[in-house]
Parts: structure tokens; C-alpha cells; sequence
């Protein structure tokens, strides 16, 4: 969320900026929360006078009936009661004013980062670089659900009945290889002096508007009913709720924090034959990760915190991309964000399995995230990004590491956590 003095000052670059993000419908709400704006300080620069006249007024009366002018005392007593019903009338009037620029200024997308690349969706996000070398074996690669089938691993059937469509049964060394990829995550980001944690896997309504916009909201969050909880979509929004209404001291900073959760999102709408299976579900578990810093050391956050993730899958021997989103790909509180995709040799392409944002000061406002300073207190920066979502990861891991004989590698790295095995099969 942006700051309203900024708004009001810098209308044209905030006009600009929803217009790179090709949001033109939201360019009317600009002069429209000026004006309110305009309103709303109008209002409390009469309700300042007139609690002065009314601190002043009062005074008098205190001296009149000093003197015995008791009838000139009741004249003024009745100018203040005046004035007491007018405070009151602007005093609604801000509230109202607040809750309608509030509402607007949530709606107003963040500015992004100059170095964005200018697009429309994601399909003008722009590859930065490659990590490993593609390969595609001289041998059929079956659907990830089908490798998973073969060892028993999953079973789509008894969950539909169970859950509906959008979730699964995970078996034996599949389930093993999931937990697995989690527990080496969560040692990989400790290694790497990140502090771990499991946050709650529900959280109030206020956290949920302070960390996302009110279209990702809709269209992911599930709320209990008859309660102000939801169930978290990514450990991140807990994770950046956990500082909600504090203040930080500079010493206090990074923040720099990987949490363990499992995630429910709606995932509305159709998606392709490459996205069912276990590609685009419900219910999943993902380690992530979260850095609260100072403004100044965001970018160097930022590039930390998705080459983290580049070299999990690159000692797992799995090939990445990275690619940046451009702006209309990017959700309306993020400043900059890279996804980092796997090397799908079924697919022969690249695919999604993380996401890594800056989001400079948005959170933090909407949040009240402080930092006293030693110039006084400014709003810190909030960064995300996932170190592994299983599901997916499952996909790339089955895909790049089949052998012909239909077995399944483990690479090195991760056979601690799979009791040494070698392989599955």
C-alpha cells in the first residue's frame, strides 16, 4: 500500500505505474482518493479549530462565573455545546473519509522496481538465466502420476471421494521421497542461517489484507465459517503476520526466517493436462522463506533469496531457469519478482516451482512494521520466496531423475533423509 502524502504528491507517477501494470480501470481511483483525501484534512483542520475555540470558550466560562456573570456563562456554555455537536458531525465524517481512502489506497497497486520489464501477462515475463544442463532422455517419459502409480505411491481415486477433486493419497517411498524433500529443505535454509519455524495455519482477517491484495484473496483464501480465520494459503502470510503492530530496532534486522506449513488455496478456474495430477491442488506442504530488513538492503535480499533456491534443485541435479516477472504479472503489492521454473523433460519446457518477491514497504504499512532509527520510525521491507513446494518439486524430481529401467535416483544429497537408499524402485 502506498502512502497517501505520496499519492497526493506524485499523482502522474502513480497514474503511470497502474498504467504499466495495464490496470487502466484503476486510474479514475487516483484523483478520486486525492479528493477525499483533500476532504478529510479539510474536516480536521475545522475540528482543530474549533477544539481550540472550544479550549478557549471554556476558559471563559471558568472566569464568568468567577465574577458572578452567571447568565454570560450559560450564553458561552451553550456556544461550546454547539460546537460539541459539530466535532461530533466531523468526527464521523473522518471515520467515514478513512474507511473510503483506505479502501481505495488497498486497491492502488504498489510502484514497481524501474528494472521491471513492461508486459501484459506472464507470458512476456523475460528468462534471465539457466542452471544445469537440459536433458531429454532417448526413452518415454510417462505423466509424473503414472511414475508415481507404478510404485504405488499415489492413489487419486480414494481422495476424490474422500476430498473432491484437487487432492491425493501419498504412499509409501513417494510419500517417504516428499517428506524427504521437506526435511532437506528445512536443514538446507537453517544451514544457510535462516531460523526455523511453524507458524499457525490460520490466520485473522487483518493479517490476510495486510500480506495480499484483495483479488489474490478471493481467489485463494478459504475462510472457516463463523470465524474471523482463514486458512493460510503459504506459511508467508503468518510468517510476515508474526511482526504485525511491531517495532523494530536496527539491531533487531534481518529478520530472516524458513517456516514449515502445509498451504490450501481455492484454484479457481480450468487448467491444462499438465496441471492435474499433483501440479495444481488444494491442499500441499511447502517449506518457504521470509526476510524482514531495512528498505536499503532489500534488492540484496532479494537476490539472496532466490539463488537459495536455484541451488537447492541444482544439488538435487535438477535444471532451472530463472525468470523475471514483468509488470502485469505481478500481483499488486509486489515491487520485483523472479519465478524459478524446472526442466520438465516430459514436457520438454520449463515449468513454475517458485516464486521469489520483494515487496518493499507494502506489508510493512499495511501491518504497521516499524523500525525506530535514528531518524525517527520508517516501515521495513518484507520479502518471500519458496524454497520447495513437494508437489511440484515431486513432478521435477520423478521427471529428471528416471532411469529406463523405470527406477527412480536419489541424488546424494538427499539420501540421508530417505535411509540411504539409492533409489527407488
Amino acid at each position: 500500500m502506498l502512502d497517501i502524502k505520496f499519492v497526493r504528491e506524485n499523482p502522474e507517477i502513480v497514474k503511470q505505474n497502474i498504467k504499466n501494470k495495464f490496470q487502466e480501470n484503476k486510474l479514475e481511483l487516483v484523483d478520486e482518493v486525492i479528493r477525499l483525501d483533500a476532504e478529510k484534512r479539510a474536516a480536521q483542520q475545522e475540528a482543530d479549530g474549533l477544539r481550540a475555540a472550544r479550549n478557549k470558550l471554556s476558559k471563559q466560562i471558568g472566569a464568568l462565573m468567577g465574577q458572578g456573570k452567571r447568565e454570560e456563562a450559560e450564553a458561552v456554555k451553550k456556544e461550546v455545546a454547539a460546537q460539541a455537536d459539530r466535532l461530533g458531525e466531523l468526527s464521523e465524517k473522518e471515520k467515514d473519509l478513512d474507511e473510503k481512502i483506505l479502501k481505495i489506497m488497498m486497491t492502488i497497486p504498489n510502484i514497481i522496481d524501474p528494472s521491471v520489464p513492461i508486459g501484459k501477462d506472464d507470458s512476456e515475463n523475460v528468462e534471465v538465466r539457466r542452471y544445469g544442463e537440459p536433458v531429454v532422455p532417448d526413452f518415454e517419459i510417462p505423466y509424473h502420476t503414472e511414475i508415481m502409480e507404478k510404485f504405488n505411491g499415489i492413489d487419486l481415486d480414494s481422495a476424490r471421494k474422500v476430498a473432491g477433486n484437487g487432492f491425493y493419497y501419498l504412499m509409501g517411498d513417494i510419500a517417504r521421497l516428499h517428506s524427504a524433500v521437506i526435511s532437506y529443505a528445512r536443514d538446507f535454509m537453517i544451514n544457510r542461517g535462516f531460523t526455523y519455524c511453524v507458524p499457525p495455519f490460520m490466520i485473522r482477517s487483518n493479517v490476510v489484507t495486510g500480506v495480499m491484495s484483495f483479488a489474490e484473496m478471493d481467489a485463494m483464501m478459504y475462510k472457516i465459517e463463523g470465524e474471523d480465520l482463514y486458512l493460510i494459503g503459504t506459511s508467508e502470510h503468518s510468517m510476515i503476520g508474526k511482526f504485525i503492530d511491531t517495532i523494530l530496532q536496527p539491531e533487531q534486522l534481518p529478520q530472516t526466517l524458513t517456516s514449515y506449513s502445509p498451504c490450501f488455496r481455492k484454484e479457481k478456474g480450468a487448467h491444462g493436462l499438465e496441471e492435474r495430477g499433483v501440479y495444481r491442488i488444494h491442499q500441499f506442504e511447502k517449506q518457504e522463506m521470509i526476510v524482514v530488513c531495512e528498505p536499503e538492503d532489500s534488492p540484496m535480499w532479494f537476490d539472496k533469496l532466490w539463488q537459495n533456491t536455484v541451488d537447492l534443485f541444482r544439488s538435487l541435479d535438477i535444471p532451472v531457469r530463472t525468470l523475471e516477472c514483468c509488470s502485469g504479472d505481478l500481483a499488486d503489492l509486489k515491487v520485483k519478482s523472479v519465478d524459478v521454473e524446472a526442466w520438465s523433460p516430459r514436457q520438454k519446457k520449463y515449468f513454475e516451482v517458485g516464486s521469489c518477491s520483494n515487496l518493499g514497504d507494502a506489508q510493512a504499512r499495511r501491518l504497521k512494521i516499524r523500525v525506530n532509527g535514528e531518524k525517527g520510525k520508517y516501515f521495513a521491507h518484507t520479502l518471500n520466496n519458496t524454497v520447495v513446494a513437494p508437489p511440484r518439486m515431486l513432478i521435477a524430481f520423478l521427471e529428471n531423475n528416471l532411469k529406463e529401467d523405470g527406477t527412480v535416483s536419489i541424488p546424494e544429497a538427499l539420501r540421508p533423509y530417505m535411509g540411504g537408499m539409492e533409489k527407488i524402485g
